[in-house]
């Protein structure tokens, strides 16, 4: 298999800037597939500007945001990670300890890719702003 250089551009890059994440699931070793999330811009009020489930990997099959829609703010993410783990099987307090997890971040440049991803457990989580 032939890789491009570490400069070369993937093809998948464009002008304008996108949003992606990826859950995995930390518990069981694998990625968060069947995840509901919402993604919300911050301003006067909290808006809603995209919704989606996660795919088998994990991942959308989309970009939760992109193209015209892609704006510099403040935005928040919402992930329901207490459903997900509810639908597993796994035993849950209640109320739950992690039911909706919600990552608040920036976007300051319309040109940038943005990943924010979320390595989960029915415990805790971590996220950053990944490539």
């Amino acid at each position: 298999m032939r890789y491009p250089s570490r400069n070369a551009k993937c093809n998948f890059d464009s002008a304008m800037g996108r949003l992606t994440t990826h859950i995995l699931d930390t518990a069981h070793g694998c990625p968060a597939a069947g995840v509901e999330l919402e993604l919300y811009r911050l301003g006067e009020q909290r808006e809603l500007v995209a919704s989606a489930v996660t795919n088998a990997d994990g991942r959308c099959y989309q970009p939760v945001l992109a193209d015209d829609a892609f704006q510099v703010g403040e935005y928040e993410l919402v992930f329901h990670i207490g459903d997900y783990f509810a639908g597993r099987g796994v035993a849950l307090s209640e109320p739950r300890f992690l039911d909706r997890v919600s990552i608040r971040f920036g976007i300051s440049a319309r040109d940038e890719h943005y990943h924010v991803p979320l390595l989960v457990s029915p415990y805790g989580y971590s996220t950053y702003r990944g490539s």
